[in-house]
């Protein structure tokens, strides 16, 4: 009885000071590793809307709202996981930063950051998480993500035989799949712009 005793006194010891570590540990990198997310987030932001000053969390964004919207206008498998607002030098703003998640991808999900400005324009995409076939899906940052910068179109479309219009992207070559999935996602993201934001009478509106 008292080996059990003292081996379970041992046991709890090591569990504590397991605990503790642990627990000191992630006191000591909750901040680096927020930093970093932040960072993270305002490069991706920068990269599809050079043009802002600076970026802010949308304080009237809901990701489940968010979803009820998309899920209404057909886009159920997609989401806004992120809804920054672009600023300009003045505080007004200038658009918008998404961040998109788009679930049909042939290798899992697609996450990518999407500039809107205020008039509609399609600044651009950033892709921030891709795992598709390699030398297939994975040209998706060489091959779409050019495609959609600067245009003022919705909703797009993908073809084979080569675009010739505004809202027309060119699929990669043996990937279908995942050309649908990034097409897919920007339009949902689109789709939020126009149905929600602009609805709302934010989209173009004054910083408060």
């Amino acid at each position: 009885m008292k080996g059990m005793l003292k081996d379970a006194a041992i046991l709890f010891a090591i569990t504590l000071i397991a605990g503790v570590l642990l627990g000191s540990v992630y006191q000591i990198t909750k901040e680096p590793i927020a930093r970093q997310e932040a960072q993270t987030l305002e490069n991706a932001c920068r990269e599809v809307f050079p043009q802002a000053d600076s970026f802010a969390p949308v304080p009237s964004f809901d990701e489940k709202t968010a979803q009820a919207a998309l899920t209404e206008g057909g886009y159920a498998d997609q989401s806004v996981e992120a809804c920054q607002q672009a600023l300009a030098k003045d505080g007004s703003a200038a658009g918008y930063v998404l961040t998109i998640n788009t679930r049909e991808g042939y290798g899992g999900d697609i996450r990518f950051t999407m500039g809107i400005a205020a008039d509609g324009t399609l600044n651009g995409i950033s892709l921030l998480e891709i795992s598709e076939t390699p030398g297939l899906g994975m040209r998706a940052e060489e091959v779409l993500v050019p495609q959609f910068q600067n245009r003022r179109a919705y909703p797009f479309v993908y073809v084979k035989s080569g675009a010739s219009s505004e809202n027309e992207i060119d699929a990669i070559s043996g990937a279908t799949i995942t050309t649908n999935a990034v097409t897919n996602g920007v339009n949902a993201g689109m789709y939020y712009f126009q149905q929600v934001l602009e609805k709302n009478g934010e989209a173009g509106g004054e910083n408060e």
